[in-house]
């Protein structure tokens, strides 16, 4: 049985939550307008999950991963997705050379996906085979080929985008891959008071340079926090009743779900939800997660995997209608209390 970690001291604390606003202000400033979403992506790295962009060409998604890689002192590869992508393009391959005793063995060349951040491109239009060579890398940090198992550099993230409108040529993720991602981030268009301050301060959009960095000895660091983050039992339970209710017939499902939902989440989807509260409860600075942490995630982790059925197209009902209408129903504690009552993460009541 694992130990339960002790509570962190603030002079833990406080350390690990200044870095993590530090990077937080550096993105801001590299990338004009996107700060939730910054925060976003923040929180799954934090979380040390797999994070899906979706948005359109030019939004900003291939420089957010590089500048996070620079910021973090991580290596970064970049592999754009094809249809004519093979497996081994991205895992690597073996190749016969030769020996200095003049014999011929093969040899094993690592793909791009030997790395501390894959940028997976428009990784919706590698065919089911390539899509499929990923799987085990994501969920296992480590690639089997020829009867070898060979593990990933640590730590290890797929950041992968692809384009919500071109769907010529390419091929939707399967369900099984797509709950390997603990987030799916929609990165919408820039509003017009930010594209007049990135042409009017950036020459041909370039960014400005930073001198902060993570160390990878910061990184760790921060990484040792979130594994003593504090999640309290009636946060846990929350967690759990929220998952469970994303099941038609479920006890606490909302007439939405019954309706519209033909598959809830996995338990995948819980222990996202929860790793990913820890982080956001280090962001605020604070040692124990709270009922907000979970509702400030419940979303990104949840829209990718509750599978809406064709009654849901009619009416115009989309994921994040069905997620909304949970978080609002779903009673915190469980408890059924008044609404003029207030309960803490401990679950107690005031």
């Amino acid at each position: 049985m694992t130990p339960t970690p002790s509570l962190l001291d603030v002079s833990e604390l406080e350390p690990a939550a200044e870095r993590v606003r530090q990077l937080l202000e550096q993105l801001d400033r590299i990338l004009l307008g996107r700060s939730e979403l910054h925060r976003m992506v923040l929180v799954g790295v934090l979380s040390r999950g797999h994070i899906l962009l979706e948005g359109l060409p030019g939004v900003g998604k291939t420089a957010l991963v590089k500048a996070l890689g620079e910021l973090m002192s991580l290596q970064f590869n970049r592999v754009q997705f094809t249809p004519d992508l093979m497996p081994g393009d991205i895992l690597g391959n073996h190749i016969l050379q030769d020996t200095d005793s003049g014999r011929r063995e093969m040899t094993f060349q690592p793909g791009p996906i030997f790395t501390n951040i894959l940028l997976a491109d428009e990784i919706n239009r590698a065919s089911p085979k390539t899509q499929s060579a990923m799987l085990e890398a994501m969920q296992e940090r480590c690639v089997t080929m020829l009867g070898v198992t060979r593990p990933l550099p640590d730590p290890f993230f797929v950041l992968a985008s692809q384009n919500p409108i071109e769907l010529e040529g390419t091929y939707p993720l399967p369900e099984a891959q797509l709950d390997r991602f603990l987030f799916k981030l929609h990165v919408g268009d820039v509003q017009a008071e930010v594209l007049e301050q990135i042409i009017s301060s950036r020459r041909r959009g370039e960014a400005p340079k930073t001198d902060f960095q993570l160390t990878g000895e910061q990184l760790a660091e921060l990484f040792a926090v979130m594994e003593r983050i504090f999640l309290p039992k009636p946060v846990s339970r929350y967690i759990a009743r929220l998952v469970a209710a994303t099941h038609p017939g479920g006890g606490e499902a909302t007439e939405a779900v019954n309706q519209y939902v033909s598959y809830g989440a996995s338990p995948r989807a819980a222990i996202a939800m929860a790793e990913a509260s820890r982080a956001c409860a280090l962001i605020a600075g604070r040692p124990t997660v709270g009922f907000e942490d979970v509702r400030a995630v419940a979303a990104a982790v949840l829209n990718h995997r509750m599978i809406l059925n064709y009654k849901s197209r009619f009416d115009r009902v989309s994921t994040r209608d069905v997620i909304d209408g949970l978080l609002e129903s779903l009673d915190e504690t469980g408890l059924d209390l008044p609404s003029d009552m207030q309960v803490t993460a401990t679950g107690e009541a005031s």
